[in-house]
């Protein structure tokens, strides 16, 4: 694919913009069936959001991770789930182009192909002649109903020496879903359990899990040179930021006709206290911006020039991903706080929002305490207790 043939930023962002009635449109429908739904999907194939990760040497893209984070905000601001499932492809279809050509071949034989994934060791690998045999289960697979291929972590229990985790792909087709997505948030993103039962995978498809976290897979100078985790959290933040959005728009598009009940407001656009919690919303929105901004541009930045990466801007990478999430959950709280008791019904978009987002506030990567921690350990000097920075 010549550059010419690579949509620019903007170009994408306009295209996820024009699909914003369809999205909408399903989203209570997602939520109720858990699920993305399936016309949602087959739109952002459309509109070419499952090729920005997608080597340009399968038709894709490669772009940038400011672009993800532009074309997410965007796709949030229509729908949370349906952006947190599309962001949630762009890390491991980054995670598969560390794989050999041959399985990259395979993989991206597959016109528009999702694939999904975790970093959670939660099962267990043996070595047999070729490859492994895998048996676990893993959980919160956001993606995974629309998907052709898991990529999956396991810790391989050597013949000889100490186990140690790896990274493999396997098609969807070998694992058992289990349908036990029943949440309080984040309910359209149908992120459900999937089961390995003595599945054989073949060794051109099992890497090294470190090496994976440290981006030596990809060619130098490339987008898939990186280390793992700043580019997962980068690839995150624009979902955050387009749910803000979401319920900012949603606010603001009911207040007019809104009164304050119990009060002599007839719009509660004239009272004061409105006018503070609107612009301390907004005020917290440009915050979680610049940080994912910042954020994207630290990674693009160390893509480009190849340099190696610091231990301290790995831990910026993880700060301002915990950033951006406390800063657009209290920009929703706010405003939902102050959208009164008709808010509660199902038809009003903001409780779905706030819902959505108090959900990925408790994911164990995105927490903001654990990344403003992590943050802390490392600017004092300690050692990161984790491989995930």
């Amino acid at each position: 694919m010549s550059s010419t043939d690579v949509p620019t930023r903007e170009e994408l962002v306009r295209r996820v913009a024009e699909l914003a009635p369809v999205l909408k449109k399903h989203a209570n429908w997602s939520e109720q069936n858990r699920r993305v739904h399936d016309e949602s999907i087959e739109a952002l194939a459309e509109a070419g959001v499952f090729k920005m990760r997608r080597p340009k040497r399968y038709g894709g893209f490669e772009a940038d991770t400011r672009t993800l984070v532009d074309v997410a905000t965007e796709i949030g601001r229509a729908d949370g789930s349906t952006s947190w499932v599309a962001s949630v492809y762009t890390i491991p279809t980054w995670m598969a182009c560390h794989f050999p050509e041959a399985v990259q071949d395979e993989v991206f034989a597959t016109p528009d192909v999702r694939v999904c994934g975790t970093l959670s060791p939660s099962a267990m690998a043996a070595p047999v002649d070729g490859g492994v045999v895998v048996n676990g289960k893993w959980g919160f697979i956001s993606g995974a109903l629309h998907a052709q291929w898991q990529e999956v972590i396991a810790i391989l229990v050597p013949a000889e020496g100490e186990p140690y985790p790896i990274m493999a792909l396997v098609p969807l087709s070998d694992l058992l879903i289990v349908d036990d997505w029943d949440t309080a948030g984040l309910r359209g993103t149908g992120s459900v359990s999937t089961v390995a039962q003595d599945v054989f995978i073949p060794a051109e498809r099992v890497l090294p899990l470190p090496a994976v976290l440290e981006g030596q897979g990809g060619a130098p100078g490339s987008i898939y040179r990186s280390p793992l985790l700043p580019v997962a959290a980068a690839s995150s933040v624009g979902t955050l930021v387009g749910m803000a959005k979401s319920a900012q728009d949603s606010f603001l598009k009911r207040l007019p006709d809104r009164k304050i009940t119990y009060t002599a407001y007839e719009s509660q656009r004239e009272a004061p206290i409105t006018h503070h919690q609107v612009a301390e919303s907004a005020l917290k929105i440009d915050e979680a911006q610049f940080h994912a901004h910042r954020l994207s541009t630290l990674v693009d930045t160390k893509t480009a020039d190849g340099s190696p990466w610091k231990l301290e801007e790995r831990a910026i990478a993880r700060a301002d991903l915990g950033a951006v999430v406390r800063l657009a959950k209290d920009s929703i709280d706010i405003l939902a706080g102050a959208s009164g008791g008709s808010s509660i019904y199902h038809g009003i978009p903001i409780q779905r929002i706030a819902r959505d987002v108090a959900a990925v506030n408790l994911h164990a990567l995105m927490h903001p305490n654990t990344n403003t921690e992590l943050y802390g350990r490392v600017l004092c000097g300690l050692e990161p207790n984790t491989l995930y920075i």
